[in-house]
């Protein structure tokens, strides 16, 4: 399905019955790495899986910013008539979470976010290099962002009230530091580090993150 939001075409899909739960994906991949958990998580929730701008079907934009790819899901959210989702974000995804939460205080029932970052210096230093040295390749604006976005502050995270669910993979790309920082900023926030993992392994084609939902959002 389609709809335009905040002047994007955008693609998403629905499944399930249940309370309404929002997965926005990560860099260069699309809704689809979340097929498995879908099915799994349709059981309690009414899922929407949205493609953020430029990836997957969805509209394609010649530079990409994280605030504009935050109020795309606000206003994706209103339009659709969605009370109170549950949001989950995973890697640029999370990123969108955190400023959503942010600037619509009212919006969502819960946060979850997965390897979200607070600016390039928290990708770990030889993945960095390499996504540095890629993007000389690649001049999609999907690997130019990673180099100067986001700027989450301090402010934005104290600024975070809705309850809030903080993970990433023991192995993370991002640093464990920041993950932490993440954690332990936002008021009431929850940690949980996924043993002998990355920053995709428990989340793409994966049911992983889906018993995670489940468990922190059965009440």
């Amino acid at each position: 399905m389609f709809i335009t939001v905040n002047g994007v075409r955008l693609y998403y899909e629905k499944s399930g019955t249940g309370w309404p739960l929002v997965m926005v994906h990560c860099n260069s991949m699309d809704h689809k790495i979340f097929k498995k958990a879908a099915r799994v998580l349709g059981e309690r929730f009414t899922v929407y899986c949205p493609d953020s701008r430029d990836h997957g079907k969805s509209e394609k934009i010649k530079t990409l910013h994280y605030e504009d790819m935050a109020e795309d899901m606000a206003q994706f959210i209103s339009a659709l008539g969605i009370e109170k989702p549950v949001y989950y974000g995973f890697s640029d995804g999370g990123i969108i979470g955190l400023i959503l939460a942010y600037r619509y205080p009212d919006m969502l029932s819960e946060l979850i976010v997965s390897g979200a970052s607070l600016n390039p210096g928290s990708t770990k230093d030889l993945p960095m290099k390499f996504f540095k040295l890629w993007s000389h390749f690649d001049r999609s604006d999907k690997m130019q962002i990673m180099m100067r976005e986001p700027d989450i502050t301090d402010e934005i995270l104290k600024g975070i009230t809705v309850p809030t669910f903080v993970t990433a993979g023991e192995r993370d790309v991002i640093k464990l530091s920041h993950t932490k920082h993440i954690a332990e900023t936002i008021p009431g926030a929850s940690l949980k580090i996924f043993e002998k993992t990355g920053h995709t392994g428990y989340i793409m084609n994966s049911d992983k993150i889906a018993n995670y939902i489940l468990s922190v959002t059965e009440n």
